[in-house]
């Protein structure tokens, strides 16, 4: 079974890209991000011709997850328990059964910076994604969680350090949130960069980020054990961030030895 996770930034925007990497690279199942269109206007036609049925959940220009699935689409679940808003509840989390593999797609909060009212949010959204993964973890289980976390799990995760200083991604209290996370029982899938030595998945759009690997690992794979038992190779697509009009994020695939 191959997955993916893929922060879009505008699947209009990049809808002809998106049914061409889907094409070639064959996911059996996708997370989506930023889609930044409601559910009702999510491209379900055009990515239908190819196979795949849509689980999305969106609020239109901002924010926005989906779930594309060509091996069945069951149990689906839109936002979190006890999800925290600003004010209101956004479009950040989506869940479904997918083969029989349970995938959460999420956008994490940004967090603006330290101190700010949507740092505060960003914590507390990521404390309502441990206690919704906790109750849905079981031993045998396979589930994912996918996505982009806007948070860069360790210094190793970022071109220079002391470039972030100060700012969101890489403070003590986020990664904290990572680790609770993780301390759930999930492992974190580090997929190959392919290219240069760090597996980077973000890179500004500022001239010269990509091609000089100024980047960050901030798209994530978090597995169950009974999933990341199964992952037989994972890899950063560097090629679906390159050429005209690509999001400022690459897709993470993994494969898995997981009956469908």
């Amino acid at each position: 079974m191959r997955i993916a996770t893929w922060n879009v930034n505008s699947v209009m925007a990049r809808l002809p890209r998106l049914l061409d990497w889907l094409e070639q690279t064959a996911p059996d199942a996708v997370c989506l991000q930023e889609t930044k269109v409601s559910a009702d206007a999510f491209p379900s036609d055009e990515v239908g011709r190819l196979g795949y049925e849509v689980a999305a959940h969106g609020e239109g220009r901002w924010n926005g997850v989906a779930i594309l699935s060509r091996v069945g689409l069951a149990d689906v679940v839109r936002g979190l328990s006890d999800e925290p808003g600003y004010p209101d509840a956004q479009a950040r989390a989506i869940a479904a059964t997918v083969g029989g593999l349970r995938l959460w797609s999420v956008y994490v909060p940004n967090g603006r910076e330290p101190g700010h009212d949507h740092y505060d949010y960003k914590l507390r959204w990521l404390g309502a994604l441990r206690t919704t993964v906790a109750d849905e973890l079981a031993p045998d289980r396979p589930l994912g969680v996918l996505g982009d976390y806007n948070v860069a799990p360790t210094d190793d995760d970022v071109w220079d350090p002391s470039a972030f200083v100060g700012s969101t991604h890489v403070t003590p209290p986020e990664r904290a949130a990572l680790q609770a996370l993780r301390d759930t029982g999930l492992q974190d899938v580090v997929p190959r960069p392919l290219k240069y030595d760090q597996p980077f998945t973000y890179w500004d759009y500022r001239a010269g980020m990509f091609h000089k690997n100024m980047g960050m690992r901030i798209d994530l794979v978090y597995a169950s054990p009974a999933l990341a038992a199964a992952v037989t190779d994972a890899y950063i697509d560097r090629e679906a961030r390159k050429g005209k009009g690509p999001s400022d994020h690459a897709p993470v695939v993994v494969d898995a030895a997981i009956n469908l």
